[in-house]
């Protein structure tokens, strides 16, 4: 007695969903179901046969098993024999596994390949039944798997015919490199009918791209025209206005190709101001450096305001001593030792000293940040909170650096009274949290939240604001004011902002900022290397600015890991920590060559020494700690961090990302191979199949 069964199903991939239609993108047919003649079976004893079981063939075992037809044509030859069973057909004559490398072009003709059962029990002594065939049933069943390897094949020829000749140059590593350079669009973009042809996608742009890049140069052309006719000499080719716009663009460009090694931007856009200043194809000094001075300081603002925006209050308000104790002992135990190395090793007065270590100490949120993005989205350390933790005390530490900066350099070139220096730290730190409180509430309340420009309006009163202080704050001789009031207003005003709608990850004035930083991170760090003149650099001062940096660098580390006791935090969660606050870039920028430019033709040439080795100091350390500092977090990142299990997100459109964007599910690691569930129509196709009765074939020999 043998066993026949209703339906006959088809399954190239464990999981894919039943009964779909297969494409033409090149993927293996799902589901088949094969109508063939069913000859007239008597029931077995005790079974009522299936008015529909005259219409098709089901080929099942016990326990229920996913199918996969290999891809060979079947030869109808009389070797195999009519049977299906390992132990009646040569050896040679088929398939262990469909990945499988032995051909039978090794071992002989090509036979009736067996199917392959993925992840199939071994059978049971009471399933023999249903492994024996008979000629008449074999018959019938050999009927079907031949028109369905039949499809299958011809399927196949036709992708290949369309695919077949790119396989080579998908295998090439240019084809690789040009893909991993290539951004997914938010939507179907519009291209003529010739742009593939003659553009090959991703050896070449899309047509997206190219519009894109096109328009770009055209208003920049035509803004060049308009300033050629109002400025004249200065925006002419060998103008310095021209010069720092050509510095501009090429060092977006450096940017560009340092951040596809995974590298941080600023990196190559620090070389390509450096390599055009020893060039000599930029020149910024002169009465120029006056309109640099004022990009910094834009740039400074903008750098701030990002810090005070990206510090999720709620977080700050549970863990507000574990981020004050990690950002302010730290720091001045950094600012001490490089202040004291830099007095004995470098030869600079303590005040000088103390100028450096402010600078020095600050931590760079440019390349923390998407360093950290990136480990997010893997699920490292966000259980415990480290990234928000992270970024939180890099936006503390840049306020402490900038402020201490403007209070020690308001002390070295002001001529004012001792009463006017004893008064600077408790003015600048009342006036600069008085001014933040202030604005931050002014914000909530102007514009109203419903106001149709509510964005636009916002943003513009918070950057125009924030450069105020800036400005007042050194205009009125308490310089240290102005860069903590910036960071504090800008934290007051997301903090209402949350409670009234908006989101730390989807804050729009966020993304506003972002597009400005995005304008003047290429002129802060292209005009910034190109201050550095390799010639006029002592190779010893470079060897001891070295020793400085990490000197400082490393107690840090060792002081942040010993002071981080009772915060959940493990042995490796601590020095990571410590190693993510190593890099330095934006506030070395902005800060490093302003000393210089305090000094004015009664400074001394002892003075004009000592503030070049604060600027040297300030961007070799950018160039020692931003890529080791890079690499370090993304290599240390999954080996100290505890992975955790994420939630399916639905990120559609463009948008900033944040450090928040993950929803905890539970603190264990995430598995390798998370387990994707069965989609409805494979359960109602198996639950129908089991309510089948079986029907048997009889033979009579």
């Amino acid at each position: 007695m043998y066993i026949s069964h209703k339906t006959m199903t088809t399954k190239a991939d464990e999981g894919s969903p039943a009964a779909t239609t297969p494409t033409t993108t090149g993927q293996r047919p799902t589901t088949l179901a094969i109508n063939v003649p069913t000859p007239v079976v008597p029931p077995a004893e005790g079974q009522t046969p299936s008015p529909n079981h005259k219409s098709t063939i089901v080929i099942e075992s016990q326990p229920k098993r996913r199918v996969s037809i290999v891809s060979e044509s079947p030869t109808l030859a009389a070797n195999n024999s009519g049977f299906d069973n390992p132990a009646f057909e040569p050896a040679h004559m088929r398939k262990i596994s469909q990945a499988s490398t032995q051909s039978y072009l090794d071992n002989g003709p090509p036979g009736r390949r067996r199917s392959i059962l993925k992840d199939s029990p071994l059978p049971h002594d009471n399933d023999s039944v249903d492994r024996v065939s008979t000629h008449s049933y074999e018959n019938y069943r050999q009927s079907a798997l031949d028109v369905l390897n039949a499809k299958y094949n011809n399927l196949q020829a036709v992708n290949d015919s369309r695919n077949g000749s790119g396989h080579y140059v998908e295998q090439s590593w240019i084809y690789n490199f040009c893909l991993k350079c290539r951004k997914e669009e938010p939507s179907e973009s519009w291209e003529p009918p010739f742009w593939q042809k003659v553009f090959p996608y991703p050896l070449c742009p899309t047509f997206r791209t190219f519009s894109r890049l096109v328009s770009l140069i055209a208003i920049g052309a035509l803004l060049w025209i308009v300033s050629f006719v109002i400025i004249g000499h200065s925006a002419a080719p060998g103008g310095q206005l021209f010069d720092l716009v050509v510095l501009t663009v090429a060092a977006n460009f450096g940017g560009y190709l340092i951040s596809l090694a995974t590298l941080p931007r600023l990196i190559g856009m620090l070389l390509v101001g450096l390599l055009f200043q020893n060039v000599g194809w930029v020149d910024l000094d002169g009465d120029f450096s006056k309109v640099t001075a004022h990009l910094r300081k834009f740039a400074l603002t903008i750098i701030l305001t990002r810090a005070g925006l990206e510090m999720e209050p709620e977080a700050f308000k549970k863990v507000y001593k574990t981020i004050l104790k990690l950002g302010i002992v730290p720091w001045f135990v950094e600012f001490g030792v490089l202040a004291t190395m830099s007095h004995y090793l470098l030869g600079l007065p303590w005040i000088w000293g103390c100028m450096l270590g402010a600078i020095m100490a600050a931590i760079a949120p440019a390349v923390v940040v998407p360093c950290l993005f990136r480990l997010r989205t893997k699920g490292y350390g966000v259980a415990k909170g480290i990234p928000t933790l992270v970024v939180a005390v890099s936006g503390v530490d840049d306020a402490i650096s900038v402020a201490i900066f403007g209070i020690i350099s308001t002390i070295m070139f002001s001529d004012r009274g001792q009463l006017y220096l004893i008064a600077q730290v408790p003015v600048c730190l009342i006036g600069g949290l008085g001014f933040g409180l202030i604005w931050g509430l002014l914000a909530r309340i102007f514009p109203e939240k419903g106001d149709a420009y509510v964005v636009p309006l916002r943003t513009l009163l918070l950057f125009i604001g924030n450069l105020v202080a800036i400005y007042g704050s050194e205009k009125l001789g308490f310089e240290g004011a102005g860069p903590l009031g910036v960071v504090f207003s800008s934290f007051i005003s997301n903090y209402y902002w949350c409670k009234d709608g908006w989101t730390i990850d989807d804050n729009p004035v966020g993304t506003g900022f972002e597009i400005f930083w995005m304008i003047f991170e290429p002129i802060l760090f292209g005009v910034t290397g190109a201050t550095i003149k390799l010639r006029e650099l002592d190779p010893n001062l470079l060897y001891i600015g070295a020793l400085c940096i990490f000197s400082g660098v490393i107690i840090r580390i060792l002081v942040t890991a010993g002071i981080a006791i009772g915060d959940r935090l493990n042995t490796r969660e601590k020095f990571f920590v410590g190693l993510s606050w190593m890099a330095k870039a934006t506030v070395q920028a902005a800060l490093g060559p302003v000393a210089l430019r305090h000094l004015n033709d009664k400074s001394t040439d002892d003075e004009r020494s000592w503030a070049k080795i604060v600027q040297t100091i300030c961007i070799f350390s950018i160039l020692l700690t931003a890529p080791l500092g890079a690499i370090l977090i993304s290599v240390t990142g999954p080996r100290m961090l505890t992975k955790t299990k994420q939630m399916q997100q639905n990120l559609t459109g463009w948008r900033r990302p944040s450090i928040r964007d993950i929803s905890i599910i539970d603190e264990e690691e995430e598995r390798e191979d998370p387990e994707i569930p069965e989609d409805k129509q494979t359960q109602d196709n198996t639950q129908n199949n089991s309510q089948h009765p079986n029907f048997s074939y009889i033979c009579n020999n």
